[in-house]
């Protein structure tokens, strides 16, 4: 009987120590997200409400690519336009990862931060929402709408224990 008593207290410390240590665990988990505008559009057709890149873009998709090679991401996200996703699509195949399109007018950020917590993540937009989506994950209203000219800007927000950083670099 005694015997069974110490098995089943060994077994429930250790159950408690696992529960600790898990706990402890995913609070020191960090989030990190890397936000940019799709690359230089194709201008030429002013009806075409769905451009593709134009050369200088596909170089700066390159670049993008070159910049995110040493950083390990878990996801990559892109509206469904052809020049959001031929700006993701160079690191997504570089990174051996599947682009998950999301609508910036219908997206729940809770649930975006819920579903990739802990990740490192690529969040390709426009020039409108890239600022509004880095705005309701940092829950300030800090960025302002990207200049139509500007595509070198890298948004950079980290979670880590809940507390939030957040700054803007320009890769060009």
């Amino acid at each position: 009987m005694k015997k069974i008593i110490l098995i089943v207290g060994i077994i429930l410390v250790s159950c408690l120590v696992f529960i600790a240590f898990t706990k402890q665990e995913d609070s020191n988990q960090t989030t990190t997200y890397y936000f940019i505008r799709h690359a230089e559009k194709n201008r030429s057709d002013a009806t075409n409400k769905n451009p593709d890149l134009t050369t200088k873009g596909k170089r700066r998709a390159k670049l993008w690519q070159r910049h995110f090679k040493n950083k390990k991401l878990d996801a990559i996200y892109s509206t469904n336009y052809n020049r959001t996703l031929a700006t993701a699509r160079p690191t997504a195949e570089d990174q051996n990862l599947t682009i998950t399109i999301y609508d910036p007018r219908n997206i729940d950020y809770q649930e975006f931060k819920n579903q990739t917590k802990g990740q490192s993540v690529l969040v390709v937009g426009h020039s409108n929402t890239t600022p509004s989506f880095v705005n309701a994950i940092i829950n300030q209203e800090k960025y302002q709408d990207i200049d139509d000219s500007i595509n070198y800007k890298l948004f950079i927000v980290t979670i880590t224990d809940g507390k939030i950083t957040d700054k803007v670099i320009d890769i060009k």
